[in-house]
């Protein structure tokens, strides 16, 4: 178990849910087993309370650390910005070399605002739009946090966030009014956007999406949405969370040529400091002087330098281009082995952020099976991976010979029709759960 676990046993007593992220929760993994804490990371490595060294396969961070743990660039900037002080009466001017930087880099945005997370972020960038419009619906797509406005959603059907991401949200605690708020839409459906158009043209402040997750859009999709919004002055909220400065510096949007008339961005900005940006164009970003959006940390220097510094590295080093490298290496091998060991897995998702599912009747176990062989072998590992500029050639190669061997045990198992013994192990969770 560890002193890992044990301080999880801990935690889970004193703090709500365990920890402060759904994923990171170690039922999110390997009930019981899961290293739950870390002394220390550098580039893909992680030790855990016990002094044991794990090669992270997995998420990086929840994404946040595109260029890998503890980046010596990034942190020597972070260094400097520190003892010239990181908070004060007055503000830093990095946040106005930063508004140029994504000014520059997204040519169709004039301005920025900033927030610390991608949540907040997100709900700002809401605000701003209801403003801008003096109308109250949203339409969206995929996963956009934690806040009111989009779990308001699962008020009128507990079920209708579960096919963006996360199962299982509970609207608890939201107002009852907000429902019918906010209504989802499914990715590449162009016609059920359509008619979600249709019966609330009239009502609908912005549509929200991600313009890429775990598919590549069909011809025409976002381009028929670019242009329906355009045409209602309906605004368009481009959710670049997870998918910015992977697939393009700046955002996976650049690369389709489909620009939104706001676009947010957090988690890899900064490479693991806390920092979020909402850019736009000025006729929609001005609304934020009509509504009250103010906080006092968001004015802090730690994390415009930080992403500053990481803007710098992932353009020096075009890091989307390796990114998708690593990725497309981790895709094709994950193919080949489970062939070589006859196991009907699905692969999908970006290259620098993809993932497999177990394609049997029962996949949790044999993914919380997956991530308990690879565990022994010294990865950090489950069923996703996002790929860092910190991943080496050879912690691929070390990953990829795991896999085989972890491939190899499940095959058998599935083979010998044991999966059922390995249910009575704590098997792991698929979206929120509460917890003891």
């Amino acid at each position: 178990m560890g002193k890992s676990q044990n301080l999880y046993k801990e935690a889970k007593k004193i703090i709500p849910g365990g920890t402060q992220l759904l994923s990171k929760r170690p039922e999110m993994f390997l009930p019981n087993l899961w290293p739950a804490y870390y002394e220390k990371a550098k580039g893909c490595e992680i030790w855990d309370l016990d002094g044991n060294k794990y090669i992270d396969m997995s998420s990086m961070g929840v994404g946040s650390c595109i260029l890998g743990y503890a980046d010596e660039d990034v942190d020597n900037k972070i260094k400097k910005a520190i003892d010239k002080g990181s908070m004060a009466t007055l503000n830093c001017p990095e946040e106005v070399e930063l508004a140029k930087e994504l000014c520059k880099i997204h040519p169709w945005a004039d301005m920025a605002r900033y927030a610390r997370s991608g949540g907040e972020a997100m709900a700002i960038a809401v605000r701003i739009a209801r403003a801008k419009t003096d109308k109250d619906l949203i339409l969206f797509c995929g996963y956009h946090g934690w806040h009111d406005w989009y779990l308001a959603s699962n008020l009128a059907n507990d079920k209708s966030l579960d096919g963006h991401l996360l199962p299982g949200l509970q609207p608890k605690g939201v107002p009852r009014k907000l429902r019918n708020t906010s209504i989802p839409f499914n990715y590449n459906d162009t016609e059920g956007f359509l008619k979600l158009i249709k019966a609330n043209k009239n009502k609908i402040a912005a549509v929200v999406m991600e313009p890429i997750r775990s598919y590549y859009p069909k011809k025409g999709f976002l381009e028929t949405i670019r242009k329906v919004t355009k045409k209602l002055n309906i605004v368009l909220i481009f959710d670049e969370i997870t998918s910015g400065w992977r697939l393009h510096i700046g955002g996976a949007h650049l690369k389709f040529q489909v620009y939104p008339d706001m676009c947010v961005f957090a988690k890899a900005i900064s490479n693991g400091y806390p920092m979020a940006a909402i850019i736009g164009r000025k006729e929609i970003m001005q609304a934020a002087q009509d509504t009250f959006i103010s906080s006092t940390y968001w004015t802090e220097r730690i994390g415009p330098t930080a992403a500053l510094a990481t803007i710098n590295k992932l353009k020096k080093n075009d890091v989307p281009d390796y990114l998708s490298r690593i990725g497309k290496e981790i895709q094709i091998n994950w193919k080949k082995l489970a062939e070589k060991h006859n196991l009907n897995i699905t692969i999908s998702g970006i290259y620098p952020l993809t993932n497999f599912t177990f394609n049997y009747k029962d996949p949790l176990i044999l993914k919380t099976l997956f991530t308990r062989l690879m565990l022994e072998k010294g990865f950090l590992a489950t069923t996703s991976f996002y790929a860092s500029y910190g991943h080496k050639i050879n912690n691929v190669r070390d990953y990829l010979n795991s896999v085989d061997d972890a491939f190899g045990f499940i095959a058998n198992v599935i083979r010998k029709n044991k999966i059922k013994k390995y249910s009575k192990i704590p098997v792991c969770h698929s979206g929120f759960r509460r917890i003891a």
